[in-house]
């Protein structure tokens, strides 16, 4: 610990400013920041921070930045890389929605249109590359069928938190020659204490928040539990969040289904975290407290658990990798979460945004580029928006 918080700010705003590509791109540019340009850890710790952040619940890359920024500056190093990284996007996305009411109708229904049909594009890549890494053999393609399933016929809310548990479960039982894993050495020195403490705010916020939320009758608890529990039974990468964030705040009526969408489309074309996307859901809520106000309610509340989780786990790292069944518990949880988000991108995406074949070809090319060329998210935003403008004529 040898910086200032003022230098992680700097270091972490250039890189909101300029961090396209979701949050596998987001470690590289990490990567070549801090561990090869600024030499601020070596190669050893900056793979176990990523190791240790694709293990947990929340946003890795946002959790790889604030342990980066704390190994740099301490608490404060961590605070400021999280603002600087999140405060670009997150102030975009307010924006959007705050000029969201004119996107009705004519043109710029079109326009909404068309990002929708990039949010089908993007979900779309991202269940097939999950796929692809966290359900590699039948077992665990097994483990996010069924998860599907149980979405399916459960219900969206409950069959997820069904999912990820039943996933956890069979991860103990059928993962384990999987998962062995060497320990590490630990990174970041958090006491034991500091640990149970973040651990049991976590557990404590997320199982009491919903019946204070509804003893009170207070609709800022209501708005931040329920970013708080999206963000909290996060496992896999940032898409995951979608499901959980539709179901609360599209399925209770506090944002419309074409405003969720076309948001979440909009997102692709931006630096920083997708986590990012609760700033514009919190600020187009159709009940206060909703616009500025709301956006940092939700903003905080999202991202939360995730640091918690961070600064709870750190003190015993070493020993959860050290025991293979706790590496079987998350290859279960993550073959789950590729269910559950494939489940999502048939209901409610693909039926929301694709009423024809236009569209279907529309999301079609969207996934092409994205997957085959490889193009920028951003690219594929602004082609589909064109698009949605095309067939608004």
């Amino acid at each position: 610990m040898s910086g200032s918080a003022r230098e992680v700010f700097a270091a972490f705003l250039k890189l909101g400013l300029t961090s396209f590509g979701g949050p596998i791109a987001h470690l590289g540019y990490f990567r070549e920041a801090f561990v090869v340009r600024r030499r601020w850890l070596d190669e050893s710790a900056f793979a176990e921070l990523v190791s240790l952040c694709q293990f947990l619940p929340g946003p890795s890359s946002s959790q790889v930045g604030f342990a980066i920024g704390w190994l740099r500056a301490g608490p404060f190093g961590a605070l400021a890389a999280w603002t600087a990284f999140t405060l670009p996007s997150a102030l975009l996305m307010t924006a959007i929605a705050l000029s969201a009411t004119a996107l009705h109708g004519g043109v710029t229904g079109g326009l909404v249109h068309g990002l929708k049909l990039v949010a089908v594009a993007v979900v779309a890549q991202a269940v097939f590359g999950m796929a692809r890494t966290l359900t590699p053999d039948a077992r665990r393609a097994g483990i996010a069928l069924l998860a599907a399933g149980i979405v399916v016929f459960a219900g969206a809310f409950a069959g997820q938190i069904a999912a990820i548990a039943i996933g956890v479960a069979l991860g103990l039982l059928l993962c384990r020659e999987q998962s062995a894993a060497p320990s590490p050495a630990a990174v970041l020195n958090i006491s034991r204490r500091a640990g149970l403490v973040a651990g049991v705010v976590f557990v404590a916020v997320l199982a009491g928040g919903p019946l204070l939320a509804v003893a009170a009758g207070d609709p800022a608890l209501a708005h931040f539990n329920a970013f708080y529990r999206s963000g909290a039974l996060v496992f896999g990468g940032g898409h995951v969040v979608l499901p959980l964030l539709q179901q609360a705040v599209v399925a209770p009526g506090w944002i419309s289904q074409d405003s969720f969408l076309a948001g979440y489309g909009a997102a692709q074309a931006l630096p920083g975290p997708l986590f990012t996307f609760a700033a514009y859901l919190g600020a187009a809520l159709q009940q206060p407290p909703n616009g500025v106000a709301g956006a940092a309610l939700a903003l905080a509340a999202i991202f939360l658990p995730g640091i918690l989780a961070l600064i709870a786990v750190l003190p015993f790292w070493n020993w959860l990798r050290a025991h293979p069944a706790a590496q079987a518990a998350i290859a279960g949880a993550n073959a789950a979460v590729v269910g559950i988000l494939g489940a999502a991108l048939y209901d409610p995406i693909w039926t929301s945004a694709v009423h024809s074949k236009r569209d279907a070809l529309g999301a079609a090319i969207g996934f092409t580029l994205l997957t085959a060329f490889r193009a920028p998210p951003v690219v594929v935003v602004a082609l589909g928006a064109a698009y949605g403008l095309l067939l608004s004529y």
